[in-house]
């Protein structure tokens, strides 16, 4: 490339940065914390616990004092206490800045202590909470290693007072996959937060906002969008992504690199200047926070390639997470005939990082072709943005396949329904949670709408006949994606009483099935009455005396129950 072709693109960077900056982003509600400064200091191993209590105490300014097996020494910060318990004491943390909770010993025994506190720091080799990504308030530091004491007690020094975090996320219960009348479903943001912030509340998923540190992984795995980063929310990203890669094109840069990185990995490099001149570094809160409706759509608006640059700030099921993801877009992309490395996950050693980033500009990196950019806004839907853009990348190619093949667990595809064994009882259609599959109103059908599936397998779970089977993919016409289509259907069966339409000839006949051998339907008219609707059939067993028998000992009317 010529040294004036390398000056435009550094020009064409800066312009767009700075336009960047003064693009305003949706405010979002902030999550307070109070701390009061109680620090509760819980200690190394049996071996450095004396040398860490001689630092804390050297700390707070006064003598340590031994009390059963347990020492204490207070005054860390404002009123502490230093926590040494006896080897094989069971320790459980929970809460956060301002709102500990330990508990000492087994709860309901003898030994249980609870202790409450605004501040924890955790000198253990092995951290008693396990999380990935700590709770505000709770430091770490080696026991071993008094600079490293010391300068945790810095950092509690400073978290004393009223702090404020942005709100996060933002949460659609009503298209949430996790769970549906009582049928388990999506479990995806549960099973990647490096903070352990999600639970599950039954049918729907709860975020406690105050452990939740913006990791952002939980709206990139969602296949619905039901889990939202709401600060800055997609819909501001997108709208910035393609605000700067306008400014930077019409500004004569070219070949623009778009790398996504972490703000703590971000400080490990020099200011955006001195990065190679096609860089355009997106600066984020976690690595995590975007997905494939941001990385498709970077493309979409001109990016030549989307890089994701971890410098160790990303936990390890974090990573799994990403790389899932990254699978499902690289299908994707492999499907409409481009690159499929035209988005790379990058991990470099943060000793190396400067010397990474410059060697970016070198490699042979894979470039999207020319094509006409995309001018879409942004959505907060995830789904609109990520059909958005596949939509005018799939258009740019001039090749038409009528479906992408994707790998099992991506958010995309349809249902096979085996009429063989559906008996249409509907139990598909009342737990999904994005109307992909309805009931074909008076009549006994089973429709399907391809743009609405998510993949999330309730309606697999929910079938008592096991009749469904998921087929992930992605419909590249759009009008077809939006049709409904009929999966299955019957003529409705008729009351042999009063000829209304009750049911269909599959339930009945799997409800006769299922009742051969119970002792209430031996008789002929018994037999006759599953056939019935629920008002013939309580006016016929009203007249059959075997059945009124039946119910006077109790064992109640011959009312059949859909066990199937």
């Amino acid at each position: 490339m010529s040294s004036d072709q390398t000056s435009r693109n550094v020009a064409a960077r800066e312009k767009a940065m700075a336009n960047m900056a003064l693009m305003m982003v949706q405010p979002t509600e902030l999550i307070e914390f109070q701390s009061r400064g109680k620090v509760l200091v819980i200690g190394g191993d049996q071996d450095t616990r004396f040398e860490s209590l001689s630092v804390a105490s050297a700390a707070g300014g006064r003598e340590s004092r031994t009390l059963s097996d347990t020492l204490l020494a207070s005054g860390i910060v404002n009123q502490g206490d230093v926590i040494f318990p006896a080897v094989g004491t069971p320790i459980a943390v929970s809460g956060y800045l301002g709102a500990f909770t330990v508990d000492l010993g087994t709860p309901g025994s003898a030994n249980h202590e609870m202790i409450e506190a605004d501040l924890i720091l955790d000198l253990g080799m092995d951290p008693v909470l396990k999380t990935p990504l700590k709770p505000p308030g709770y430091l770490l530091a080696d026991s071993r290693d008094e600079s490293s004491v010391r300068a945790a007690l810095d950092q509690l020094k400073d978290l004393v007072g009223t702090f404020e975090k942005p709100r996060y996320f933002d949460i659609d219960t009503n298209i949430c996959a996790h769970s549906r009348s009582g049928q388990s479903g999506c479990t995806r943001c549960l099973d990647t937060c490096p903070a352990q912030a999600i639970t599950s509340a039954g049918e729907f998923i709860e975020v406690d906002p105050h452990l939740c540190q913006g990791g952002g992984v939980c709206a990139t795995v969602c296949p619905t969008g039901a889990i939202r980063y709401a600060y800055p929310s997609a819909s501001d990203t997108l709208n910035q992504l393609r605000q700067v890669l306008k400014h930077y094109h019409d500004a004569g840069g070219q070949n623009p690199l778009i790398v996504f990185i972490a703000e703590a990995d971000y400080q490990l490099y020099e200011p955006a200047g001195a990065w190679p001149d096609s860089l355009i570094p997106i600066v984020i809160e976690e690595l995590a926070s975007v997905g494939m409706d941001v990385w498709l759509g970077a493309l979409a608006y001109g990016a030549k390639s989307v890089l994701l640059i971890d410098a160790g700030s990303v936990p390890e099921g974090v990573q799994l997470a990403l790389k899932e993801q990254l699978g499902f877009a690289r299908s994707l992309l492999d499907g409409m005939q481009y690159d499929d490395d035209l988005i790379q996950y990058i991990a470099v050693d943060k000793d190396s990082a400067k010397a990474s980033i410059a060697d970016l500009q070198t490699q042979d990196l894979p470039a999207m072709p020319d094509i006409t950019l995309a001018t879409f806004g942004g959505s907060n839907s995830k789904r609109q943005a990520m059909f958005m853009a596949i939509d005018h990348l799939n258009a740019q190619t001039g090749i038409v396949q009528e479906e992408i093949l994707l790998p099992a667990n991506a958010p995309f595809g349809r249902i096979q329904v085996d009429a063989s064994r559906c008996t249409m009882c509907m139990g598909c259609t009342s737990v999904c949670p994005a109307s992909a599959v309805n009931a074909g109103g008076d009549s006994p059908r089973l429709l399907f709408t391809e743009a609405n599936c998510t993949q999330c397998g309730l309606c697999q779970s929910a079938c008592p006949e096991q009749a469904i089977e998921l087929q992930p993919r992605l419909l590249t016409d759009l009008k077809q994606r939006r049709e409904s289509v009929v999966l299955n259907e019957e003529s409705p069966f008729l009351c042999v009483s009063c000829s209304k339409p009750f049911a269909t000839q599959s339930i009945i006949n799997t409800i006769m099935a299922k009742l051969t051998d119970h002792s209430m339907f031996q008789s002929e008219r018994a037999k006759q009455r599953l056939q019935m609707c629920e008002d013939c059939r309580v006016v016929d067993a009203v007249q059959d005396g075997d059945a009124m028998l039946a119910a006077s000992s109790g064992r109640g009317l011959d009312k059949p129950t859909r066990e199937h």
